[in-house]
């Protein structure tokens, strides 16, 4: 046993004067081989880069991790998932709403779009088209319904334009028994906006509106 904690105590000095070693040059400096020094940091503990192919190593108790599980020594990216697919599926999957190949290569400061495609070819991610991007989810049927559910509550407008708003209040005296599907569908077919059920609850929230449903009243001495 003393044979053994010599090199490891070897290991914990040197990263403490350097937290990121490639292993070649750690093992040159131990003096030791290779398949030895990576046997020394798997009895310490270590994390590899999602970054550079995986080819920088720093120990369990160096990194200090953000709130996504990730840390930074200059351009070296650590994740606490490991790998960068486990991190990418890690990611979309906490997402509230996915994340775009942007997204995520903005988060991990590398290009991942390839990575991403392979891992909805082999059942890790499913993604869905967005504007211009793609939207990856968890494989995860819940949480990837929860996801698009805020997804699609997110890209709806803010607030519904001046005059689009004026046109569904109008709509509504002028139909006051009219269901929100009714509603979304007039003023679309009337302006040529696609108008979401949604949108028109906001409206509604917005003015502090309730819709009431219709009471049929029968005429006397009908049951």
């Amino acid at each position: 046993m003393p044979d053994r904690e010599k090199p490891n105590q070897r290991l914990l000095s040197l990263f403490r004067e350097q937290s990121c070693w490639m292993i070649e040059p750690l093992a040159a400096e131990m003096k030791y081989s290779v398949p030895s020094v990576r046997r020394f940091l798997a009895e310490v503990g270590y994390f590899s880069s999602f970054t550079h192919n995986g080819s920088w190593y720093t120990l369990h108790s160096i990194p200090r991790f953000d709130g996504d599980g990730l840390w930074f020594f200059r351009d070296i990216g650590f994740s606490r998932a490991g790998s960068l697919t486990r991190t990418l599926i890690d990611l979309a999957a906490r997402s509230p709403a996915g994340m775009t190949a942007e997204e995520l290569g903005e988060k991990l400061r590398v290009r991942c779009h390839s990575v991403l495609v392979q891992l909805c070819r082999t059942g890790k991610l499913q993604r869905q088209k967005m504007a211009r991007s793609h939207v990856y989810f968890s494989v995860d049927p819940p949480i990837a319904t929860a996801q698009r559910r805020v997804m699609a509550d997110r890209s709806l407008p803010v607030q519904l334009p001046a005059e689009i708003a004026v046109l569904i209040l109008v709509e509504v005296i002028q139909h006051p028994d009219a269901s929100f599907k009714d509603l979304a569908k007039a003023i679309s077919r009337k302006t040529r906006v696609a108008i979401n059920t949604r949108q028109i609850q906001r409206l509604f929230d917005q003015y502090g509106l309730k819709k009431t449903i219709p009471v049929r009243v029968l005429p006397p001495g009908k049951p």
